[in-house]
């Protein structure tokens, strides 16, 4: 059995998807700690030919919390989200089907911010077609206060994985000899460059899911994330210092 594992984001890039879609399982992780200016809450779209930020307000909490124990905040105005999304691709070739994807998820009434993340996972990856079995880690029996390595090689022994699957950004974070010690196979997926057009203006790279969509046949891009990818299988670190 394959497994994944990944901490929520809202709307990632195309990427984050191909990593669900290789896996059998994939673990989304809610105990684990929230990061200022990272992906979990915010990502990148199209607007005026620039990538902008588009982002979920969350309400003032200490940065020791875990992102099950963060919260969005009461002023989240859904529907001025909405509008800066529709401003940005009302005019792009795929908007009708896509939009109405981006509305159920931002509609969402959930105020927990792990709960709204997992939900928007969920349904994009029900339109994308793609039916990779998700959890959520603090729901596996392991021990729960081991970090990094360690907690990833306690999950995959609880669920009976035999391959690991990761993002290639995560390269040096693994040691070859500690999975191989226990019989497991560790793998780096790494996402093929993905070029289209985009109202004809020069190529703005790497955007959330929704530019994708917006911009390509919903095929296309079920092909891109079924097979647009490679496991990268060089030569890692024996060992994590």
């Amino acid at each position: 059995m394959k497994l994944a594992i990944m901490q929520p984001y809202f709307l990632p890039y195309i990427g984050y998807f191909q990593l669900i879609r290789s896996a059998d399982l994939f673990i989304v992780y809610d105990n684990i700690k929230y990061t200022k200016k990272g992906w979990i809450n915010r990502n990148r779209m199209l607007q005026n030919g620039q990538d902008v930020m588009f982002s979920l307000p969350l309400k003032k909490d200490a940065d020791s919390l875990d992102v099950r124990e963060r919260s969005l905040s009461e002023d989240f105005d859904r529907t001025k989200l909405l509008r800066q999304i529709e401003g940005a691709y009302q005019r792009a070739p795929h908007f009708k089907q896509t939009f109405a994807l981006v509305e159920r998820i931002v509609r969402y009434e959930a105020s927990n911010l792990f709960g709204f993340l997992h939900h928007s996972i969920e349904k994009t990856c029900e339109h994308l077609g793609i039916t990779t079995e998700i959890r959520v880690s603090s729901k596996v029996p392991i021990d729960h206060g081991l970090t990094g390595q360690d907690k990833v090689l306690a999950l995959c022994k609880s669920v009976g994985a035999a391959t690991y699957i990761n993002s290639i950004g995560g390269m040096e974070l693994y040691a070859k000899d500690a999975f191989s010690a226990r019989g497991l196979d560790l793998q780096f997926i790494k996402s093929k460059p993905l070029e289209y057009p985009q109202f004809g203006d020069s190529f703005v790279p790497w955007l959330s899911i929704v530019d994708v969509l917006m911009f390509n046949e919903i095929g296309k891009v079920r092909q891109c994330i079924d097979a647009h990818y490679e496991l990268d299988l060089r030569l890692w670190p024996l060992s994590v210092t």
